[in-house]
C-alpha cells in the first residue's frame, strides 16, 4: 500500500513538473515572439540625443511602426534585403537603426531627411529642400551630463506637429554642411544635441553614419520605461539612488 501510494505521490509530482515546465516554456516563448517581432528594450549608451534621451534611459522600441527586415532580428543574420509589411516613416520620428559600416552596432537619431530630400545646415538651421525647418528658442540650460556646458534649448517641429528640444551649444564643426541629396530607399539622420553627434552630416569614413537604407531600421523609439545614471542598475538594489523615477514612461517625442 505504501508502495503504491509512494509511486502515485511520485508520479503526481512529475505531473506538476511538467505542467509547471510546460507553462514556463510557452511564457518564454510569448516572450521571444514579442521581443523579436513587436517590441524590444535598448539602453541609450550616448548624450547624443539630448535632452530628449539621455545616457541611461531604458527605451521601448516598436518593431511593426515600419514593418521588418533582417535587421528587426538579432545579429542581423545574413537573411534577403528589403522589409516585410514594410511602411514609410515619418521626418521627424526617433529611430533605431543599425550601423551601415557595422551592422552589429545600434544607433538612435533623428530622422531628418526622406529619400529624394536635399539636406543643409546653415548657420545651425537645418534646411530640407530648401526650406528651413522652423526653430523657436527655449532659453538657456546647463547640459546635464556635462557640467558647466552651456546650451541654448530650441524647440523643432514633427511632421505630426508636435515639438521636440535640440540643444545648441554654439558654432561647430558641423553648423554649416554642403547639401545632401539622399538616394532612394536611404535616410538621413541627426541627433538632437546636435554639436555633440557624429551623424549622417559625416561620412562612415570619418566615424560619422552616412545615409542609412530602409532595411536598416530596426524600429520607433516609444517609450522610456526607466533610466538610471552611470553605474545604476534594475537588478543591484545598492544602485537605486541612482534611478531617475522622473523619466520614467516618458513617451518619446
Amino acid at each position: 500500500m505504501i508502495a503504491v501510494e509512494t509511486a502515485s505521490a511520485a508520479k503526481g509530482v512529475r505531473e506538476a513538473f511538467k505542467e509547471t515546465a510546460g507553462t514556463v516554456a510557452g511564457g518564454l516563448l510569448i516572450a521571444l515572439v514579442l521581443r523579436v517581432l513587436v517590441f524590444q528594450p535598448y539602453t541609450i549608451p550616448s548624450s547624443s540625443m539630448e535632452p530628449g534621451l539621455r545616457t541611461g534611459d531604458y527605451v521601448i522600441v516598436s518593431k511593426s511602426s515600419y514593418g521588418w527586415s533582417r535587421a528587426s532580428l538579432p545579429f542581423d543574420p545574413p537573411l534577403p534585403g528589403g522589409r516585410l509589411l514594410g511602411r514609410s516613416p515619418q521626418r521627424g520620428d526617433v529611430i533605431v537603426f543599425r550601423l551601415p559600416r557595422d551592422p552589429q552596432q545600434v544607433y538612435v537619431k533623428r530622422l531628418i531627411g526622406l529619400p529624394g530630400d536635399r539636406v543643409q545646415v546653415r548657420s545651425g538651421q537645418v534646411y530640407v529642400n530648401g526650406a528651413a525647418i522652423p526653430q523657436q528658442p527655449a532659453g538657456f540650460t546647463e547640459d546635464p551630463e556635462a557640467p558647466g556646458r552651456r546650451v541654448l534649448q530650441v524647440l523643432e517641429p514633427r511632421a505630426d506637429g508636435k515639438r521636440y528640444v535640440t540643444y545648441d551649444g554654439g558654432p561647430g564643426a558641423g553648423d554649416d554642411t554642403d547639401v545632401y541629396v539622399v538616394p532612394q530607399d536611404r535616410y538621413f539622420f541627426m541627433g538632437d544635441n546636435r554639436d555633440n553627434s557624429l551623424d549622417s552630416r559625416w561620412p562612415p569614413a570619418a566615424g560619422g553614419v552616412g545615409f542609412v537604407p530602409a532595411e536598416n531600421l530596426i524600429g520607433k523609439a516609444q517609450l522610456v520605461m526607466l533610466s538610471w545614471s552611470p553605474g545604476a542598475a534594475a537588478l543591484k538594489p545598492w544602485t537605486w539612488l541612482k534611478l531617475r523615477p522622473s523619466r520614467f514612461f516618458r513617451p518619446v517625442r
